[in-house]
Order: C-alpha cells, then structure tokens, then sequence
C-alpha cells in the first residue's frame, strides 16, 4: 500500500507516467538548445573618455550575417527599421544590424558590395577625396570558411565570397593602426567599425559619443585584440541592437548597406 501511495503521488497533479514526463524533459531540452536566439555577445566599454556599444560574434555565427541594399522590387531599403518591417512582414525578426560602408550620391556603395554570392559593384582601386579614399582602404567578407578585414591591396579571395562591402579607412592593418592616424585629432564623430580578432570573433563596434580615427582605431588594436579592423562610417552611423537600447527609430539621412542577423520570429524558449 506504502508504495501504491507512492507511485500515486509521482503520478498526481499532470497524470504522466515518469517516462512520459522524462521524455517531456528532453524534448523541452532539446528545444532549448536548437532555439534560433544568438549567442553573440552585446556589451559596453570606456575607452580614451568616449563609451562604445559592441557586438561580437562567436566562430561560426558570421555565417548568420546577411547583407541587404535593395528590395526585391529594386527600391533600397534606406534605413535600420524599415528593414526591421519588411524582415517581420516575412516572418523574420531583426536580432542585429548596422550601416555597413560609404556611399556614393546616387545611393549605391561606393566600393566593391556582394550581396548572396554576387558582386553588384565593383572593386573600387580609384583615389578621391574623404574617408573612403584615405588609403589604405579595406574589405569586409564573408565565406562559407569565416569573416575577414584585409587592405583592398590583399583582397584577393581563393573561396567563393557569399558577402562583401568596401570601406575606408581602415582603422587596424595587422596589428598596426592606419598610417594616417593622429593622437588628438580634432575630427571627432560618431563612428562605427568593424573587426575580426585573433582568435575568428567578428566584433562590430559603434561610438556612444564622438571620437576620432585613432581612438577608435586603439579601441579596436588594444581592448578588442584585433589585428585588422574597418572603419565602416561616421556622422549617420546606426545600430540596432535592443540589449542595449539602439532601435534606430529614425535616420536622419538614408542608409545604403546594411548588414544584418536575424532569426525566425515567433515565441523562443530560452532568456
């Protein structure tokens, strides 16, 4: 009776077995695991007086990065929300994004973009004027095999390209900041990069308040461990990253690049 009592007890209150309820537990588990929510790390730091909100990928999840310029219909998406839209009116939500290179005034990339395995503009060797020309420029890329920041001069890729944009300057050559860079420089702005560190993190990076070229560049080299990294724009750069407050509800000029996470919407199981 003693152990009838028992087995009744373990049974009250959902009237499943144990191996019922056991199984329940590894499904609900495994949902967890395979929910779609990212791993990547958002976080802030102080550097050199200004305040940076970051982005850093784990190894493997560059791959989740997507590039958007135009709607299907040809028309650009031209900001961080109205992306935000039209992704939810298809069923995806906008986990991450951020302007991604300089553009001309026609509202296309002024450099080499590749979008889904095609080059849409060409790799841009010209000189000019402003921060896109102030060389070395560089290349931000995506492949099935990882994400890079090289100088124009090295982009020479061996792998299909799933993903490409041209910006200048770039803020970090090996290990070394921009030639160009001068401590103190009263250029100061809104700015925000990106970078791959040593160990294959793609790590994005925009300033809370003004900076110059160098400080961020020392952000990038010294408290981020990136060898390469690539100014992506200042004055109307935007991210939209919700754990730390960025909506980007309004963009006071359009936006031509935008690179991008996502993920299906709808309910997740995980915090």
């Amino acid at each position: 009776m003693a152990g009838d009592k028992a087995r009744d007890r373990d049974n009250a209150g959902d009237g499943l077995t144990k191996p019922v309820r056991f199984l329940r537990g590894m499904v609900l588990l495994l949902l967890w695991f395979a929910s779609p929510v990212p791993a990547a790390t958002a976080f802030s730091l102080q550097h050199q007086g200004v305040e940076y909100d970051l982005y850093r990928l784990d190894p493997g999840e560059e791959q989740g990065l997507r590039f958007y310029w135009k709607r299907p219909d040809g028309s650009p998406y031209a900001s961080l929300q109205a992306l935000r839209q039209e992704l939810a009116a298809r069923g995806e939500r906008l986990t991450f994004a951020v302007n991604g290179g300089i553009y001309s005034r026609d509202l296309a990339p002024l450099g080499l973009y590749v979008e889904e395995g095609k080059t849409l503009v060409p790799l841009n060797r010209g000189r000019g004027g402003g921060n896109f020309f102030l060389k070395p420029n560089g290349v931000f890329y995506v492949t099935a095999q990882g994400a890079g920041v090289v100088q124009v001069e090295d982009y020479r890729p061996t792998v299909p390209v799933r993903y490409a944009v041209q910006s200048g300057p770039m803020l970090v050559i090996d290990g070394t900041l921009h030639p160009r860079f001068i401590p103190g420089y009263e250029s100061r702005y809104v700015r925000n990069g990106v970078g791959v560190d040593r160990t294959g993190r793609v790590v994005f990076a925009i300033s809370d308040g003004e900076t110059n070229f160098h400080d961020f560049g020392t952000l990038f080299r010294d408290r981020l461990d990136c060898p390469n990294a690539l100014y992506l724009d200042g004055q109307i750069s935007q991210m939209y990253l919700p754990p730390l407050n960025h909506y980007a509800f309004w963009a006071w000029r359009p936006l031509v690049a935008i690179i991008a996470l996502t993920q299906p919407d709808g309910p997740t199981t995980r915090p």
